[in-house]
C-alpha cells in the first residue's frame, strides 16, 4: 500500500490533511493524504499515475454517500465537500464509460484494466448474456488467469475453483473447460482479455450500470446509459432503446426522471420513478455525462444543463472533460514504449472470489441490482459499519477514566473494610456526632405536638387558608372561560377571513389561468413563450394523460345530452 501526499497552493490548508483509500479494479488499495481543497481530478490522476495510465478518460472514482447513494467524484470540486463523510475516505477507481470499439484502445494497459471490469461485471450480474457467450467469457477468464489447460496441474473440477458467474452451473463449467481446452489453447493473457473485450462489447448488457426505478405503470424497470444510446430493461429483455442523436432533453423533478427525444419521426416522453431525489439527481447527471461523451465531437460543444424549466430552475450540470472521438484521436498518438502490465494471479483470483461473500455480508448496499446477480458490495464505503460501532458506543455518557478510576478505588476501599469486618476507629465520634446534632430539634418537635391548644390554632389558619384557595381558584376559573370565548371568537373569525382572501386569490388565479390554459391546450398560436410551455413534459403528460380523456368524456356527455333533447 503507497502513501503519498498531495499539496496544492493553499498555504493555510497546508495542515488540514486527510486520509483517502482507493480501492482498485483488482482489489488492492492505494491510501494517499489529501487537503481540504484538493479536488477530485487530483485523486484521479494520482490512481492513474500509480498505474502510468494515459488513457485515464474511461474511468472515474466512485464512492458512496452516507445515505447509501452512488456518486461519481466530480473533478472540478472539492472531494471533503463531495463526500461530507466522516473520515477516512473510502472511493472505488472503475470504468466510467465504456469504450464503444475496444480494439481502438492503443495500450494493453487500458484494455487490461477494461477487461478486470468486465470481470467485476460478468461476476455481479450486470453484463447479461446467453450460455454460451457465458461460456466464452468465461473460458476467456480461465485462459488468461491460468494459461493452457495442463492435465497434470489441473484438476477434473479446477473451473470451480474460480467463482466466474453469480448462478454457475455444472454444465457452464463444463462448457468452460472444453473450450479451454481446445479453443482457446496457446492464446497468452493479452489475446485472451482481447477476445473477451471483443465478445462482451456485442451484448446489450455491456456497459450498463443498471438504476431500478418504476415506470408510469408501476412496474419495475432498470435504466441504463451505452455508448450507443439510453436504455430500459424489464427482467432480462430490453424494451427501450434510444440513440442518442434522438435523444433531445434529459430532466428531472424530485424523483421523476423524464427522458425527452424523438423515435420514428413522432415526439417520446418517458417517465420514471425513482426510489429518492438523491437516485433521481445521480440518474440525471450519469446521463447528462454519457451523452456529452459519445455524442458530442468535441469537448467545445458541451454545455451547462439544466434539469428546470419555463417555471423551476432545478438544478445545473456540465459534463468536464474530453469526448469519446477526442478520447480516441489522443490514443491513435501515443508514442511511449508500452508500460508493463501487472497481472493478478490465480491466487488473488480465489482471494477476490472468497472474499465477495464476506463482504456482501458486511457491506449490504440497500439498493437492490438492477439487474439479477449479487450486489457489487465493494462501491459501498467501508465507513458505514465504523460509524454505527460508534453511534452505539457512545449512546451513553462516559465519565471522565481519572474520575472513573478514582471513585473505584474509593468504593474497592471502604466495600473490602466492610466486608472484612475491620473496625473503623472514627466510626463512634462519627455517630456521636450526628446524635448531638438532632437531638434539640427532635425534643422540641415531640414538646409541639403535645400542646392541644396550638394545635387547635394552627388547624384553623389552615381552614382559612382552604377557603381563601377555594374563592381564588373559582374566580380564576371565570376569568379563564372568559378568556377562552373571547380567544375563540377572535380566532374563529381570524380563520374565517383567512379562507376568504384565499377563496378571492384562488378565484382571481382560475380567472387569469383558466383562459391561458385554454390557449395553450385547444389555440395554434405559435408564440415562443407558449412554444417552450407545450414542450415540458409535465405539459405533456397532463395533456394526454388527463386533459384529453376528460375533454373525450365530456363531449361524450355533451352529445349524449344533445341526442335526448333533440329526441324529445
Amino acid at each position: 500500500m503507497k502513501m503519498l501526499r498531495f499539496r496544492t497552493s493553499s498555504i493555510r490548508s497546508l495542515n488540514q490533511e486527510i486520509q483517502c483509500t482507493v480501492r482498485l479494479l483488482d482489489d488492492t488499495e492505494i491510501s494517499c493524504n489529501i487537503q481540504r481543497d484538493t479536488k477530485g481530478q487530483f485523486l484521479l490522476d494520482h490512481v492513474c499515475n500509480h498505474y502510468s495510465l494515459l488513457e485515464k478518460d474511461y474511468f472515474g472514482i466512485r464512492y458512496v454517500d452516507s445515505e447509501k447513494q452512488r456518486h461519481w467524484l466530480e473533478p472540478n470540486k472539492s472531494i471533503v465537500k463531495q463526500l461530507k463523510s466522516q473520515q477516512p475516505y473510502t472511493m472505488c477507481f472503475r470504468v466510467k464509460f465504456y469504450p464503444h470499439e475496444p480494439m481502438k484502445i492503443k495500450e494493453e494497459l487500458t484494455r487490461y484494466l477494461l477487461y478486470l471490469q468486465l470481470k467485476r461485471d460478468v461476476y455481479h450480474g450486470r453484463l447479461l448474456c446467453p450460455f454460451a457467450d457465458a461460456a466464452y467469457l468465461g473460458a476467456c477468464i480461465v485462459q488468461a488467469e491460468l494459461g493452457d489447460y495442463d492435465p497434470e496441474e489441473h484438476p477434473a473440477d479446477y473451473i470451480s475453483e474460480f467463482r466466474l458467474f453469480p448462478k454457475q452451473t455444472h454444465k457452464l463449467e463444463r462448457k468452460i473447460m472444453e473450450l479451454h481446452k481446445t479453443e482457446l489453447r496457446g492464446q497468452c493473457p493479452a489475446l485472451a482479455e482481447l477476445n473477451l473485450l471483443q465478445r462482451a462489447h456485442t451484448l446489450e448488457t455491456y456497459g450498463v450500470d443498471p438504476h431500478p426505478c418504476k415506470d408510469f405503470t408501476g412496474s419495475t424497470a432498470f435504466l441504463g446509459f451505452t455508448a450507443t444510446g439510453f436504455v430500459v430493461f424489464q427482467g432480462n429483455k430490453r424494451i427501450h432503446l434510444l440513440k442518442w442523436a434522438d435523444v433531445s432533453k434529459l430532466k428531472f423533478e424530485g424523483k421523476t426522471f423524464y427522458v425527452i427525444g424523438v423515435q420514428k419521426e413522432k415526439k417520446l416522453v418517458l417517465t420514471f420513478h425513482t426510489s429518492t431525489p438523491a437516485a433521481c439527481k445521480h440518474l440525471w447527471k450519469c446521463g447528462v455525462e454519457n451523452q456529452a461523451f459519445y455524442k458530442c465531437a468535441k469537448s467545445s460543444q458541451i454545455r451547462t444543463v439544466t434539469s428546470g424549466n419555463v417555471f423551476f430552475k432545478g438544478s445545473r450540470f456540465r459534463y468536464s472533460g474530453r469526448v469519446a472521438k477526442e478520447v480516441i484521436e489522443a490514443s491513435s498518438k501515443i508514442q511511449r514504449e508500452p508500460p508493463e502490465v501487472h497481472r493478478s494471479n490465480f491466487a488473488q483470483s480465489k482471494s477476490f472470489n472468497s472474499l465477495s461473500n464476506k463482504h456482501l455480508i458486511m457491506n449490504m448496499e440497500p439498493l437492490l441490482p438492477a439487474l439479477p446477480g449479487p450486489i457489487e458490495s465493494d462501491d459501498v464505503s467501508a465507513d458505514g459499519g465504523l460509524l454505527a460501532l460508534k453511534d452505539s458506543v457512545h449512546l451513553s455518557p462516559l465519565k471522565p477514566p481519572g474520575l472513573q478510576v478514582g471513585l473505584g478505588e474509593e468504593a474497592g476501599d471502604v466495600f473490602t473494610a466492610a466486608e472484612q469486618g475491620g473496625a473503623d476507629p472514627m466510626a463512634k465520634e462519627r455517630t456521636g456526632g450526628v446524635d448531638l446534632l438532632f437531638e434539640s430539634p427532635v425534643k422540641l418537635l415531640r414538646e409541639l405536638h403535645a400542646n392541644r391548644e396550638l394545635q387547635e390554632e394552627l388547624e384553623a389558619e389552615r381552614e382559612r387558608q382552604r377557603a381563601q384557595e377555594a374563592e381564588t381558584r373559582e374566580v380564576q376559573r371565570m376569568l379563564g372561560s372568559g378568556i377562552r370565548l373571547l380567544t375563540g371568537n377572535a380566532q374563529l373569525n381570524a380563520c374565517m377571513r383567512s379562507f376568504a382572501r384565499l377563496l378571492a386569490v384562488g378565484l382571481g388565479l382560475l380567472l387569469v389561468l383558466l383562459p391561458l390554459l385554454l390557449v395553450l391546450l385547444e389555440s395554434d398560436i405559435d408564440v415562443s413563450f407558449l412554444h417552450d410551455i407545450r414542450q415540458t413534459p409535465e405539459f405533456q403528460q397532463f395533456h394526454y394523460e388527463y386533459y384529453c380523456p376528460l375533454r373525450r368524456w365530456l363531449l361524450c356527455r355533451l352529445q349524449a345530452v344533445m341526442e335526448k333533447l333533440s329526441g324529445d
